[in-house]
């Protein structure tokens, strides 16, 4: 333990040495205790278990507190005799600003006493005392012990201090990472580690407690179509990550407040609210549309779709999470089941006559003289009836039926034209069909085969094919129009178009549609997108053609808008190939034409 004397007076110093002296501890001699008159002197000397130190002036006694402290030997007590031209508030502060924990001993004559101002005193008060009178061995001896003593438990009640912050923070810490390990376990409980969805057990959960709220709700289960040949051509990494986007596709389209969960493997399951049957039915028809995308994954095009079945829970009902869930796969196998009976029935149709080519239509805004036909696909089966071209298409999509299929449209649709005065046929090519190789290069020889000019054949491409490599479509694009085929943009606003990209495109044509057409007269919304559209038509200078047009109204609001062409039930339903001949022979409306079946057939949801 360490004492500071700080005294003027050296004589002063003698009667201290005097002080430990008479406490019987030993004090080295001169040879080790060095005097010295000079302003800084400093002598030396041990008391026991202290080690005491000398200084005549204020600023050296401060620099030796700092020292001490950095140095990890720090003084305990300070005793302070006189000091000229320095108040006792003045070398308070100077040492408690060296050493906050020091214990200040002022030994003041008994006339100064008056003069001690407590108010300049540094803080803490507690850690300063005062010694009146003559320098009496006793007390002086005695508060010296006290004071040391003192100062040796505050420093072990510091450490005891110290060491329980340590302890408190440490406690904080290892709480806080039991706490983050345990919402870890419990989202790896209940959460797919892949898509990072909740994963079965929270699903079953969640429809458990949502059996125990009032309302009708739907459970559904969703499987990826063909995931097993995308592992197995593009690998395992590929097929997690169309997991991954597969589930997020799935949360962008699925209503809102609705849970989507990942079940096992490519299976998925979607919880919602829903009004029936039917608003369940429609709410799936949606999402099995809106996954039936194209996506860019590690390099590699993927082309996914999904399949669906869904049971509605109704009120009053029993609400049993894994009979729910059975019946929603049930009602997925059937759906699969139907799936590929069509597939089946599809890859055969051609072979046994099933498939058949009808014309729509399309007419000159002013005149409505007729300026081409739309070909549109039509498949009648023993089994199911019509079924529609949104149901089988698709389906033929995943395949190479596409191409076939294809093939047989655009001959009978080229067979046809040659029968026509001077007007188009316009055909659909789906995506796969237009990133075929050589594409243009088979479209050319087909029309050359048949003897057809290329200018009488419209090829209509969605914007989903164009936008999926902007720079290989519009060469593309550019090279048909080259050759002299006509180019038209299908369904134009309804997919992701970059209208800074479309410039790019060499078209003769823009289809509204029909979705934007119905929306006419209620949809202010519809009607902005149609006058846009149109007047985007007009700067590009090329045709706009409204699909879906019915009614009398819709002619004048897309009139009003800047629409050049109309295509609809309103002036003809799609026909067959003899009633398009004489239609465009005498280049007239009838103002009655034969419903199309599938038009009114009941559609087989798959």
């Amino acid at each position: 333990m360490r004492l500071l004397i700080v005294d003027e007076d050296l004589a002063r110093h003698d009667r201290y040495r005097a002080v430990f002296a008479s406490l019987d501890a030993p004090v080295f001699d001169d040879g080790v205790i060095e005097f010295s008159l000079r302003d800084d002197a400093v002598s030396r000397g041990e008391m026991g278990d202290f080690e005491y130190v000398y200084h005549r002036a204020l600023t050296e006694a401060a620099a030796e507190v700092r020292r001490s402290v950095v140095s990890g030997q720090p003084f305990a007590i300070a005793l302070i005799g006189s000091l000229q031209n320095d108040n006792i508030g003045a070398v308070s502060h100077a040492l408690r600003e060296a050493d906050g924990n020091l214990n200040l001993a002022f030994v003041v004559d008994d006339q100064d006493d008056a003069a001690v101002n407590l108010r300049d005193i540094a803080a803490p008060a507690d850690k300063v005392f005062f010694l009146t009178g003559s320098y009496d061995v006793d007390e002086i001896g005695q508060t010296v012990l006290r004071l040391a003593a003192r100062w040796q438990a505050d420093r072990e009640l510091g450490d005891i201090r110290a060491r329980l912050a340590r302890q408190h923070v440490l406690l904080g810490e290892q709480a806080a990472e039991l706490a983050a390990n345990e919402s870890r376990a419990v989202h790896l409980a209940n959460h797919d580690p892949l898509t990072e969805a909740p994963n079965r057990v929270a699903f079953l959960r969640a429809v458990a407690e949502r059996a125990r709220q009032p309302g009708v709700f739907a459970v559904a289960t969703v499987d990826l179509d063909r995931f097993k040949f995308i592992n197995d051509t593009l690998g395992y990494v590929t097929g997690d990550e169309v997991l991954r986007q597969t589930c997020r596709r799935l949360e962008e389209v699925a209503p809102e407040n609705s849970l989507i969960a990942r079940l096992a493997g490519d299976e998925f399951g979607l919880l919602f609210d829903t009004a029936g049957d039917e608003a369940a039915e429609m709410t799936c028809d949606r999402l099995v549309a809106g996954c039936h995308l194209a996506m860019r994954v590690l390099g590699h095009k993927v082309q996914t779709s999904v399949s669906a079945g869904v049971v509605v829970s109704h009120e009053r009902e029993v609400h049993d999470p894994l009979d729910l869930m059975r019946k929603a796969d049930l009602a997925l196998d059937e759906g699969v089941r139907v799936r590929r009976a069509v597939q089946d029935g599809l890859s055969r149709s051609i072979e046994r006559g099933e498939l058949d080519v009808l014309f729509q239509p399309i007419l000159a805004n002013g005149s409505l003289q007729i300026v081409g036909f739309e070909a549109l696909l039509r498949w009648y089966t023993d089994e199911f009836g019509p079924i529609s071209p949104a149901t089988f298409i698709p389906i033929a999509e995943e395949s190479d039926l596409i191409h076939e299929l294809g093939d047989w449209v655009l001959a009978r649709s080229l067979d046809a034209v040659k029968t026509w005065p001077d007007h188009y046929v316009s055909i659909n090519f789906s995506p796969r069909q237009f990133g075929r190789i050589n594409f243009v290069g088979h479209l050319m020889e087909t029309v050359q085969r048949a003897g057809v000019d290329p200018r009488r054949l419209q090829i209509e491409i969605t914007e989903t094919a164009l936008f999926d490599d902007v720079e290989r479509a519009a060469e593309t694009l550019y090279r048909l129009r080259q050759m002299g085929f006509r180019v038209a943009l299908d369904d134009f606003g309804t997919g992701y178009s970059n209208l800074y990209n479309i410039r790019k495109f060499a078209l003769d044509a823009l289809k509204i549609d029909r979705s934007f057409t119905e929306g006419l007269v209620r949809e202010p919304v519809s009607a902005a997108i149609v006058r846009s559209i149109a007047q985007l038509g007009q700067a590009l200078n090329v045709e706009v053609i409204a699909e879906g047009v019915e009614t009398e109204a819709q002619v004048a609001l897309l009139t009003a808008a800047g629409a050049s062409h109309f295509q609809g039930f309103l002036f003809a339903h799609p026909l067959r190939s003899e009633d398009a001949r004489s239609l465009a022979e005498n280049g007239l409306v009838a103002e009655q034409q034969e419903c199309d079946p599938v038009a009114i057939a009941p559609m087989i949801l798959v």
